[in-house]
């Protein structure tokens, strides 16, 4: 029987949902427990009865198995609302622009492609690369210095011979000196939401950039 998406109307897909019957394990629980304790002590050698020390350890050792599992459950039900409240707030993000750590940006025709940099502390010389898909440089943009901070760059499409570049995604590399070295630094860019999905265990809510692919939800810095 197939399950119900409750967030189908929000643009939300569920990635990797397993059936019931291949999630649901067995356990021993409460009732279980008694009734195999009764039976141990019917059965037990009327010379050789359970001393009051092991039937306690025993009561004690339960206790403590129930409490973990008690916990784990509470753990998974807290974890579950979290993740349903970060997709609801990520499904109103469909169709906006917003600003994640990239290496890539797409540039749609006639379009541009923007981002920024942040530098750890200040810099004589921040620059930023655009490459295409087989990696040669199409155009360089000089940002000058800056002091620590965030440093905005925009790439108008225009390559390095004044040529509109064509539609598609590049490569965006930063470079900035900082401490008198060269350091490569990740900028982040910034991109259109085309969905959500909703992952289980450790995959969590993905948002969906347009031509770019997925990025946790929590990889997001800014909705612009």
């Amino acid at each position: 029987m197939s399950s119900i998406n409750p967030y189908s109307g929000l643009g939300v897909a569920i990635l990797d949902t397993a059936t019931a019957a291949e999630t649901k394990k067995k356990a021993l629980g409460q009732d279980e427990f008694l009734k195999l304790m009764t039976t141990q002590m019917t059965h037990q050698d009327p010379t050789k009865p359970m001393q009051n020390g092991e039937f306690l350890s025993q009561m004690a050792q339960f206790g403590t198995v129930s409490g973990i599992q008690d916990l784990q459950q509470l753990f998974k039900d807290f974890s579950a609302s979290i993740s349903s409240d970060q997709a609801l707030q990520a499904a109103s993000l469909v169709g906006r622009y917003v600003s994640a750590p990239s290496d890539e940006g797409l540039l749609a025709a006639g379009g541009e492609i923007k981002g920024k940099i942040e530098l750890p502390s200040s810099s004589p010389n921040v620059s930023v690369k655009i490459l295409d898909a087989t990696g040669d440089i199409v155009k360089i943009i000089p940002l000058g210095g800056h002091s620590a901070g965030s440093v905005p760059f925009t790439w108008d499409g225009v390559n390095a011979n004044g040529v509109p570049a064509s539609p598609g995604v590049y490569k965006v590399q930063a470079e900035a000196g900082v401490d008198g070295v060269n350091t490569a630094l990740k900028p982040e860019i910034e991109s259109q939401v085309e969905s959500v999905s909703m992952g289980n265990g450790t995959n969590g809510v993905q948002v969906n950039l347009k031509g770019l692919g997925a990025v946790s939800f929590n990889q997001i810095k800014q909705i612009l």
